[in-house]
């Protein structure tokens, strides 16, 4: 706990001290949430299909993450066009599950959600919801919240997932890392409805690794970020509701002091019937 609260501290010094020339290690990423697509949907359809021009448009991305309820409902054909439709970004992405996304006794498991994704995406490697993967040093962790067998507004992180988060943590303890997930540990405000299980839990045991710079969730569909115990908690607006905007994430590094982010909202023009 000290060396979070110290880490904080220089961190916030930090900000006077840094640098007007980019550093290699820094990294920029966007951040897309709760579009809840549907593929019969054509407002949907036109505003997931802008939302991916308006990124391609930027410079210096390195990956785009949508953080759950990327569909509105457990539908296979949905999911397909979703990841049709995230195809025609210039990076790679990355996919959390969210709460309306799956149901096990219907048409779509989590095992069957990834499957999809890979079947119509070549390239994407993950094939199990929780996931890491590395970049310019950083460590990023997806942690599935998501129930599948009772679906439901509120999110739990079962036991064998923080197992999975903690040895993350351990073998990699050397690089800072920031956790990708649907369901907010610290939550923008007070909602029993979407509230998540036993958040205290997952939070003590952050608590006690030091390379945990942020998390990074969604699903309450309003703007929140707060920094407890060393950790910044960034919770985003959906994709759907106006005015419509997705997160741009910069991560900065300065020698000697521990890595600052940064984050923006940035509005989507959708695009006009030719």
């Amino acid at each position: 706990m000290i060396k979070k609260i110290l880490a904080y501290i220089i961190t916030f010094i930090a900000i006077l001290l840094i640098p007007s020339v980019a550093s290699a290690n820094d990294i920029k990423f966007v951040q897309v949430t709760d579009s809840h697509f549907s593929s019969d949907n054509e407002f949907k359809k036109n505003l997931l299909e802008s939302t991916i021009k308006d990124i391609n448009t930027l410079k210096g991305v390195s990956f785009v993450v949508f953080t759950g309820d990327n569909i509105d409902k457990a539908n296979p054909d949905y999911l397909k066009d979703f990841v049709q439709i995230a195809n025609k970004l210039n990076v790679p992405y990355y996919m959390v599950i969210g709460n309306h996304e799956v149901f096990k006794s219907g048409d779509l498991s989590k095992i069957r959600y990834m499957e999809i994704i890979k079947e119509n995406n070549l390239f994407y490697r993950p094939t199990k919801p929780n996931y890491k993967f590395t970049k310019k040093g950083f460590m990023f962790l997806i942690v599935d919240g998501a129930k599948e067998v009772i679906p439901g507004s509120n999110g739990y992180y079962r036991q064998d997932t923080l197992d999975w988060v903690e040895k993350q943590l351990n073998k990699n303890s050397k690089k800072p890392t920031i956790i990708l997930q649907h369901f907010p540990l610290v939550p923008p405000k007070e909602m029993v409805t979407h509230k998540t299980y036993q958040a205290e839990k997952y939070l003590e045991m952050l608590d006690k690794h030091n390379n945990v710079i942020a998390v990074v969730s969604g699903h309450y569909h309003i703007n929140g970020e707060q920094m407890k115990d060393g950790i910044y908690h960034i919770c985003s607006p959906t994709l759907l509701n106006e005015p419509y905007q997705y997160k741009i994430i910069d991560i900065v590094t300065t020698k000697g002091f521990s890595p600052m982010i940064y984050t923006q909202l940035r509005d989507v023009n959708l695009k006009q019937d030719e």
